[in-house]
């Protein structure tokens, strides 16, 4: 038995390689699902660590905890203002764009591996979801962004397309192993599963605010606590009803985003820094499951299924599902080009151990090298392409600020920073000649690197960035006076 003592040493180990090997992703554009897979391979039985970890089971549990968190803190941060414009292209690549993905690909390993039709289409329902935290990540890196709407579709479509892909690989292995089963009677259980999934998420939802409005715990420490056993609930209620339940705490995420309840502001914090722990865990521990030397003789194989994934199923998928709408046919290749594959495909490729698929080893070595290769190469490519492309534009830092403040029922307003053009026509006038409106406060002024707390006699200079507590359109009214320019002399 091995001593307690230990095994905290090597999780601590693990973790503090994994978040310092974080630099590296913002330095040297990799994403940090390669690092943190890399880690798990090096401390594993044929890496430098000799840690033997060849449990698939727990592999899986541990990879469907870390992926509810991950998804329902993906919602939980969406923005809505900005997704809402792209929710029906977004839905179309979620569900259409998975499956045709997954078919395509299917046929391709049916061809490549000779595998089994059904097989095949295992194999490419497990590859068919993207991440789109991979792609941002690398742009990031080299301190670019993309033109609007990209980055909301990619991340709607990255967040919504979890759920289709565990439909479709779950489906598969029910064909494989029951013989009663047939493919229409996948209808149904889509069906059941999708609108369950949606139902319970909604509800809950709806549960999750009206009990934390009436809550009123003493202490806030306690509100991440009881989120996290609300958003389980979420989840095995769901199950338990036959539902989809990683749509389930999407969409309950996605709800509680754009509502105001006790302590939002300390939640969202939480579960961004345990998605972030999640992600670490269950890299950790899918590179801890790979034993490399089972990968090499796949090497071939899974480098043409990841260039064929790359530039015909991808592609096809993105450019059938978005024919509809008017986008830009570069945007379309852009999103078409940026479907790097991330740790939802590893995952489900731990199902088909626990279901005793007959190829399972194969497909588990195959799906990690199509999503290391994937990562690796197209992911190196992105800033290019997004130049080529014309697509890019400069990343905005977002700023922070020695205040925080939690919009609540009890007051209609917000903080937002507004910058003041250097031929502002505010430029050198004192704070009590702005006009401001009523229910407009400045609190703070962000002036070459330091904070100045503002009074009335504070004369506003070019470049400042002022913090503003207002509502939504005494704001307007005052950035609208901030960005208008000053009147040239004739």
């Amino acid at each position: 038995m091995i001593p307690i003592e230990t095994i905290l040493l090597w999780v601590a180990i693990l973790i503090f390689l994994s978040v310092v090997s974080s630099k590296l992703s913002d330095r040297f554009a990799i994403p940090v699902l390669l690092l943190f897979l890399a880690i798990g391979m090096l401390a594993g039985s044929e890496g430098i660590g000799k840690i033997y970890f060849d449990n698939a089971p727990l592999a899986k549990s541990i990879g469907v905890v870390a992926l509810v968190f991950i998804i329902f803190s993906g919602g939980l941060d969406t923005n809505w203002k900005a997704t809402k414009p792209v929710i029906l292209p977004g839905i179309m690549l979620s569900t259409f764009g998975v499956l045709l993905t997954a078919v395509i690909t299917g046929f391709f390993a049916v061809y490549i591996l000779k595998f089994s039709i059904f097989e095949g289409m295992l194999l490419g329902s497990i590859v068919s979801s993207t991440d789109a935290a991979a792609v941002f990540t690398i742009l990031r890196s080299k301190r670019i962004n993309l033109k609007e709407p990209l980055k909301p579709l990619l991340e709607f479509e990255s967040g919504s397309n979890d759920p289709m892909a565990v439909f479709l690989t779950a489906s598969f292995i029910s064909l494989l192993t029951i013989k009663e089963m047939n493919i229409f009677s996948l209808i149904p259980m889509f069906i059941l599963d999708m609108g369950m999934g949606a139902l319970i998420g909604y509800l809950m939802a709806r549960f999750i605010l009206l009990f934390l409005k009436h809550l009123k715990l003493e202490y806030d420490g306690l509100y991440p606590v009881i989120m996290i056993a609300l958003v389980l609930l979420t989840y095995t209620i769901t199950v338990s009803l036959k539902g989809n339940g990683i749509l389930a705490v999407y969409i309950a995420g996605l709800i509680l985003g754009q509502k105001e309840f006790p302590n939002k502001k300390t939640i969202m914090k939480f579960h961004d820094g345990l998605a972030w722990l999640m992600q670490i865990i269950m890299f950790v521990t899918l590179g801890l499951l790979v034993f490399p030397s089972h990968i090499v003789p796949l090497m071939g194989a899974g480098l043409l299924l990841t260039f064929l994934l790359m530039i015909v199923a991808r592609p096809i998928s993105v450019l059938f599902c978005l024919l509809p709408f008017k986008i830009d046919l570069r945007k379309k290749a852009m999103v078409a080009w940026v479907g790097l594959r991330g740790s939802v495909p590893i995952i489900l490729a731990t199902f088909t151990f626990m279901a005793g698929i007959s190829r399972a080893d194969t497909i588990f070595n195959i799906v990690f090298f199509v999503v290391f290769a994937s990562v690796l190469i197209q992911g190196a490519s992105i800033p290019l392409v997004s130049r080529l492309l014309r697509l890019s534009v400069p990343w905005s830092r977002r700023k922070s600020y020695p205040i925080e403040f939690e919009r609540t029922e009890a007051i209609d307003a917000d903080l937002n920073d507004v910058i003041v053009p250097y031929d502002s026509e505010i430029v050198g006038k004192k704070i009590s000649d702005l006009g401001v409106p009523e229910k407009c406060l400045i609190v703070l002024i962000f002036r070459e690197g330091r904070f100045v707390i503002p009074s009335g006699s504070t004369v506003i200079e070019s470049g400042d960035v002022l913090l503003v507590l207002a509502n939504i359109e005494d704001f307007s009214v005052f950035q609208r006076k901030a960005s208008q320019l000053r009147k040239k002399d004739t």
